[in-house]
């Protein structure tokens, strides 16, 4: 790497995410509870969340006073350097809620609007996932030991694809994702829902799905994600010409991105 500032916002990165998960791995209280609720009652903020946040932010602030950020938990400020930080202090909360293994940290650094880095940390795997622009994708901890470069897998037929997908808190929007997975099924080998969309992404990377959709997504639950899954040769995306936002987000190995992309276009998958 020869740029010496995304040198930098990427050993931030992982800094702030290795202190932000080992906070949420070590100092979860046996009797955590929920804080508030966001978009509907089951769709919960724990204090651990808002813990994790103000660690974040406090430790990047002190470093680039002059940056953006953009938090989950509310953490927001214009900045004057033309970074901004998107971070997701804990994605996956309601596994973290229950004792579920399958959360994250996810933190990500766009420079002059361009998502140049992005570091997903996984405390219960203990792997950390990262992404450069331009630099490739790749993993420490784990399954990976002292480090190993990230590629998604080649690209099945689609009928022996395995895909994750994630399901809204909103009762009707559930229902609606739950009929276009309905539709789906028979197209796939399989589908997984595992509760975290940095890590599925990350593990489309890793080459442990072939692919992942979801509506409903937030910029922060997606963008290290998103990063670290296209530097390791996935497509990602949204509705056909537009980039993975609100309405669809996909991440695919080439060769099943396209045929997924039209099958949830069909479905009407950004929609009720």
């Amino acid at each position: 790497m020869t740029d010496p500032t995304l040198s930098e916002l990427l050993d931030l990165a992982l800094e702030a995410a290795g202190r932000a998960g080992a906070l949420l791995r070590d100092g979860r209280p046996a009797d955590l509870g929920v804080a508030a609720t966001k978009s509907s009652p089951i769709d919960v903020v724990t204090e651990m969340d808002i813990a994790a946040e103000k660690l974040i932010t406090g430790f990047l602030s002190d470093r680039r006073p002059q940056d953006g950020v953009l938090g989950e938990e509310g953490a927001s400020a214009e900045g004057s350097s033309g970074v901004r930080w998107v971070i997701d202090p804990l994605d996956g909360t309601v596994n973290y809620l229950y004792g579920l293994p399958t959360w994250a940290v996810s933190i990500a650094a766009e420079r002059d609007g361009v998502r140049v880095v992005g570091v997903v940390e996984a405390p219960m795997r203990r792997e950390t996932y990262r992404a450069v622009l331009g630099g490739g994708a790749h993993a420490r901890g784990g399954a990976y030991g002292d480090g190993a470069a990230l590629r998604c897998r080649p690209a099945p037929p689609l009928d022996q694809a395995l895909v994750s997908t994630g399901f809204n808190y909103v009762g009707e929007v559930r229902t609606h994702q739950a009929d276009v997975a309905q539709k789906l099924i028979p197209r796939l080998r399989d589908i997984r829902r595992g509760g975290s969309a940095a890590v599925d992404l990350c593990d489309v990377a890793a080459g442990r799905l072939d692919g992942y959709y979801e509506r409903g997504l937030h910029p922060w639950d997606l963008a290290a994600g998103d990063l670290i899954a296209r530097e390791a040769g996935a497509y990602t995306g949204g509705r056909p010409g537009l980039p993975a936002d609100g309405d669809l987000a996909i991440a695919a190995a080439p060769g099943v991105f396209e045929p997924l992309q039209a099958l949830l276009e069909e479905f009407g998958a950004w929609h009720d």
